[in-house]
């Protein structure tokens, strides 16, 4: 029987080197260890491989670059020859011309998906049991961002909408934390120095801070986590005891980038670095610009290289963005006319009729007026109004996940800007006309 052409040896070392950019030493360190690929060899004894065993190479570094170890990935290609399949059928090596999803990124989601509803259902064992599996099969890094981290995100999307219960989202919560925790445990720093992590005054959300922690912790870093709600009282204290070369804080509220800015500027003043990030500096444009310190980007998983360059050589602090005259004015005159707006809100909603009986109910006024007077205190603090619109954002899903009509958060805007354009002078201009552009925006000329 002849022997297809792809199975041919026909290339030597270098051609192979040259085709899948591996060094000569790992091909020889495969071969050696792992059996694949299994080249021929001439009567030089040199190698020399068919186009199949380059084909095998590629296979190989697909699935390293989705995340699989390479010892990983060759249990993978032999436990699919055992199953009667052709892993170059069934993986393609260039994902971006083929259709078949990479069976490597199937295996994370299904493991991912069967996590979410393990915690969902409180299956403690079989949630620790999918963990075990997929740490299992891949490095931890990438099970910590896609199965803990998405996860996490997925369940509290879910709670946001009104799918899960606030005791599903904190039992996931809980036990993401729990593993995290025994992993930077169980990892040891071997570079010289210290970063301090944490969260700001008010910030309850710690599951990023803690996944960023353990990431530089696997890089060899010394971390130490100070976890939620970092007091700024005697933080000083702490500082000079801990010594850091670094401080990372995480904010995911426009409430706590308010504290956070609070604390950024105590650091500032005592000369020590810091750098920071999360989810509301990710949705809310030019907030970042606002904080003085170094800003982490967009994206967890390039924080680490980002955090290693500050070390490394620290560039110029970025000046932040100056407040404009009259904000901190607002914020106090706001602050001291809050109770009298709740009040009018609440009087205004109860003679419409609109409470109780109507599309809204104590509870979620009481609730909305709360963290929409907070937003507002935060975006002056932070020095522009318009980050307001992320919050709002949020107050509408609080609404939507209520089953409340959108048209409820629309009533809600126009009764409070109502009540905050009779209750505040002209030091609080400027959040009378930003509430107004916000309940009424199909506006024109100045009328509604």
């Amino acid at each position: 029987m002849a022997v297809p052409a792809d199975d041919i040896p026909t290339f030597n070392l270098k051609a192979v080197v040259q085709e899948t950019g591996l060094k000569p030493d790992t091909l020889r360190a495969w071969e050696r260890r792992y059996g694949l690929p299994r080249p021929e060899r001439s009567r030089g004894k040199h190698r020399l491989y068919s186009q199949r065993d380059i084909e095998i190479l590629k296979w190989l570094i697909a699935r390293q670059e989705e995340g699989m170890t390479i010892s990983r990935a060759v249990d993978l290609w032999h436990k699919l020859v055992a199953e009667g399949l052709d892993p170059l059928q069934t993986l393609p090596t260039e994902t971006g011309t083929v259709t078949v999803p990479s069976l490597a990124g199937e295996v994370l989601n299904r493991l991912r998906d069967d996590w979410v509803a393990a915690c969902i259902a409180f299956d403690e064992t079989r949630a620790e049991q999918l963990l075990a599996q997929a740490f299992a099969l891949y490095p931890p890094e990438t099970v910590c961002l896609e199965i803990l981290r998405r996860g996490v995100v997925a369940i509290g999307e879910a709670w946001h909408a009104g799918r899960v219960t606030v005791q599903q989202e904190h039992f996931a919560s809980e036990l993401a934390m729990r593993r995290l925790e025994a992993l930077i445990a169980a990892t040891q720093p071997t570079r010289p120095g210290r970063i301090l992590l944490g969260c700001p005054p008010e910030e309850s959300h710690t599951f990023t801070v803690l996944l960023l922690s353990f990431l530089l912790r696997r890089r060899g870093w010394h971390t130490l986590y100070l976890g939620a709600n970092i007091p700024l009282t005697r933080f000083e204290t702490a500082l000079e005891q801990a010594r850091p070369q670094l401080v990372i804080l995480g904010a995911q509220l426009l409430t706590t980038a308010a504290t956070l800015a609070d604390m950024a500027d105590l650091l500032l003043h005592l000369r020590v670095p810091l750098a920071f990030g999360g989810l509301v500096f990710t949705q809310t444009p030019g907030l970042s610009e606002r904080i003085p310190g170094y800003y982490l980007g967009h994206r967890l998983e390039d924080a680490p290289l980002e955090v290693e360059k500050l070390l490394s050589a620290p560039p110029p602090l970025p000046r932040p963005v100056p407040i404009p005259p009259g904000y901190a004015e607002a914020r106090s005159h706001f602050l001291t006319q809050v109770p009298h707006i709740h009040m009018r809100v609440n009087q205004i909603l109860d003679e419409a009729e609109m409470m109780d009986r109507g599309p809204l109910n104590a509870l979620h006024l009481f609730i909305a007026n709360n963290h929409l007077a907070q937003s507002i205190h935060a975006a002056l603090r932070l020095g522009d109004l318009r980050f307001l619109r992320t919050d709002i954002t949020w107050i509408q899903g609080l609404l939507a996940e209520r089953h409340l009509p959108e048209a409820a958060l629309r009533l809600y805007l126009q009764t409070y800007y109502r009540a905050a354009a009779e209750h505040l002078d002209a030091r609080g201009a400027p959040i009378v006309a930003y509430l107004r552009e916000l309940a009424y925006p199909d506006a024109h000329n100045g009328h509604h």
